[in-house]
C-alpha cells in the first residue's frame, strides 16, 4: 500500500467529513498495526500533501516498522528531511523563540521546562527512500526539529535526549528481491 492508495479516503476529510477515529479505523490502516500518533502525523495530516506525496509517495507502507526512540540531541543537528521541503528546518532554526511563541502556550512551557517537545516527531530510517542509504529523516515535525537546532545553537534549555517515532524497514536490506527458494546444483 502507498500514499496514493490512500486518495479515496483522505478525501473524505475535505471539510472535517472524516474523523482521525474513523480514519484509523479502516480495515486498510488497521492492518498496518502503526501507533496511532504516527498514523495521525504522517497519514492523517499530510497523506495528500503533493510535496509530502512526492517525498514518500514510493514507500510501502506495509513494510515500514515503527519504534518510540530515545535519540541525542546532537542527532538532529544534519538530519535531513525530504527533498521539496530543503531547508525548511533551517528556516525554523533561525528564530526557535518565534516558532514556539506562536504555538499554543503549553509548546512554549514543555521546552522551558523539559528542553524538548510535546509530541515526538515522525523520523524514517534512509533505507526506505533507497537501500543504499543511511541514518535518519525528519517525515513530519520540521518545526520540532528546526526550534531543536535554534534553540542548541542559542545555548538555550535543550535535553540531552529527545523521542522520536523511528520508521524502520520490516525487511533486511539486501532481501528485498531474493526468492524464497534454496539454489541447488544439478
Amino acid at each position: 500500500m502507498k500514499l496514493s492508495d490512500l486518495s479515496p479516503l483522505l478525501a473524505g476529510r475535505e471539510g472535517g467529513g472524516l474523523s482521525f477515529d474513523r480514519f484509523r479505523a479502516d480495515p486498510a490502516l488497521a492492518s498496518l498495526q502503526w501507533p496511532d500518533d504516527v498514523l495521525e502525523q504522517f497519514l492523517f495530516d499530510h497523506g495528500d500533501n503533493g510535496a509530502f506525496v512526492y517525498d514518500y509517495g514510493h514507500i510501502d507502507l506495509r513494510e515500514v516498522r515503527w519504534q518510540l526512540k530515545t535519540i541525542p540531541a546532537a542527532d538532529f543537528n544534519e538530519m535531513p528531511t525530504g527533498a521539496s521541503d530543503a531547508g525548511c528546518i533551517e528556516n525554523y532554526a533561525e528564530n526557535p523563540v518565534h516558532w514556539v511563541t506562536v504555538r499554543p502556550p503549553e509548546i512554549g512551557r514543555h521546552w522551558e521546562k523539559h528542553g524538548t517537545w510535546l509530541r515526538p516527531p515522525i523520523l524514517i530510517d534512509r533505507r526506505l527512500l533507497a537501500p543504499s542509504d543511511s541514518g535518519l529523516q525528519v517525515v513530519e515535525g520540521r518545526t520540532r526539529v528546526g526550534v531543536l537546532r535554534g534553540r542548541l545553537r542559542e545555548e538555550l534549555h535543550v535535553a540531552a535526549n529527545h523521542q522520536a517515532w523511528v520508521g524502520h524497514p520490516t525487511k533486511a536490506p539486501g532481501t528485498e528481491n531474493r526468492p524464497n527458494t534454496v539454489d541447488r546444483a544439478c
